[in-house]
């Protein structure tokens, strides 16, 4: 005889259903990012000649406790609460990345932030899970409905986003939101034609932005030719993976954080090389590697559409946003400031990276009569909206 000990509180269930091994990867790459943050941010914060050489590394465990508190919170939601508090904030965030052409404030020449006594906010950061969300049952309910737009609907809605996130100027953010919806067209079994017309529209993109943007065609074309323009940034990076080795200089001990200018943020995971070594930078990789894989195996036995979708999109702009860091790096590609996700120094970009893993963890729940199309969502799909 067994006994089996069933707690049905709230917690219980949400523990009880949760994706516990992809939390604990998060949870890792948030420990991961406190340690960068305190060998990277003194020598940063002394270089700019901030007042406290501990500023940043103070910042980020608040940004970092807000984010946990953040994803574990989302994470307990319904589906159908997943899709209302993404169709809520996609509202907020496009309305504020509108504002930000208006009231925002130009930095290095774009202008993506709110500026606001004690911080300021980046509102792109938090569309972009909200949009993937969004667009997910955009691209469902039209499935579901023949006769409802929903493909046309979300084709308008990322060019409005387009156009905002050109007028900033952000191409990398834009990128990032069209690959996503690209991957979510592909995945939502879309006759092929319109995956080729998206593939042609991204090409006419790329054009378009080498064209019209000058720091666009400075980077592709250093990427190209190192020599024909200033490339410290990458010779110094380069130069720090070469130093770390297999097992690093050492905590603490590394340099290429006493000159990078964005060694806390953008250029965090040559500092991680440089002071861990390539050990650790592995072990990086491998963490965004198997949150991504583990999160697709997943949404394999999922029959939702809309689930499929929407975790897709997270999961593909996840990896995506670590995948571009980390080749910038390593001059795989052109460079891009963007952050590795939980590992980088960031309030807005942390805390919307915890909102997405949030939904994707509520999405990839263990549901009751998982796969028979019996789901919280199920019911709510013969309606419009969810009720």
């Amino acid at each position: 005889m067994s006994f089996v000990r069933v707690d049905h509180s709230t917690v219980g269930r949400w523990w009880a259903s949760l994706d516990r091994w992809t939390l604990a990867a998060l949870l890792a790459l948030v420990g991961i990012g406190y340690v960068m943050m305190l060998s990277a941010s003194p020598a940063v914060a002394e270089r700019i000649g901030a007042s406290s050489r501990h500023m940043f590394l103070t910042r980020q465990v608040v940004y970092s406790l807000i984010a946990v508190i953040v994803m574990v919170g989302v994470s307990m939601l319904p589906v159908k609460w997943v899709l209302r508090a993404a169709m809520l904030g996609a509202l907020g965030a496009l309305a504020l990345t509108a504002a930000t052409l208006v009231i925002g404030t130009e930095i290095k020449g774009a202008r993506r932030w709110i500026s606001f006594p004690g911080g300021s906010l980046q509102p792109s950061e938090f569309l972009k899970p909200c949009l993937a969300v969004a667009v997910a049952w955009l691209l469902a309910e039209g499935k579901r409905e023949g006769r409802f737009p929903g493909l046309l609907i979300a084709i308008a809605l990322i060019g409005g986003v387009a156009w905002l996130m050109k007028q900033q100027p952000d191409i990398g953010m834009l990128a990032v939101i069209v690959a996503v919806f690209l991957a979510q067209v592909f995945v939502s079994g879309i006759n092929l034609m319109w995956v080729v017309a998206g593939a042609g529209a991204v090409v006419g993109m790329a054009v378009l932005a080498f064209t019209l943007h000058g720091h666009v065609r400075s980077r592709v074309q250093r990427f190209l030719n190192p020599e024909s323009g200033d490339n410290f940034q990458i010779r110094m990076s380069l130069e720090a993976f070469g130093n770390g080795g297999m097992f690093g200089r050492g905590p603490g001990e590394g340099r290429v954080k006493d000159v990078l200018p964005d060694a806390h943020a953008d250029f965090v995971f040559p500092v991680a090389a440089e002071e861990f070594g390539l050990i650790t930078c592995l072990l990086i990789l491998g963490l965004f590697a198997f949150i991504v894989l583990r999160g697709l195996w997943r949404l394999m036995e999922e029959r939702d559409v809309f689930v499929s979708l929407a975790a897709t999109g997270l999961l593909v702009q996840f990896g995506l946003q670590a995948f571009i860091n980390m080749g910038s790096s390593l001059h795989l590609i052109p460079t891009k400031g963007m952050t590795l996700p939980f590992v980088s120094y960031g309030g807005s970009s942390v805390v919307a990276l915890a909102l997405g893993m949030g939904f994707l963890l509520a999405l990839t729940r263990r549901r009751p009569a998982r796969g028979e199309e019996a789901n919280p969502f199920t019911a709510g799909l013969r309606a419009p909206f969810p009720t």
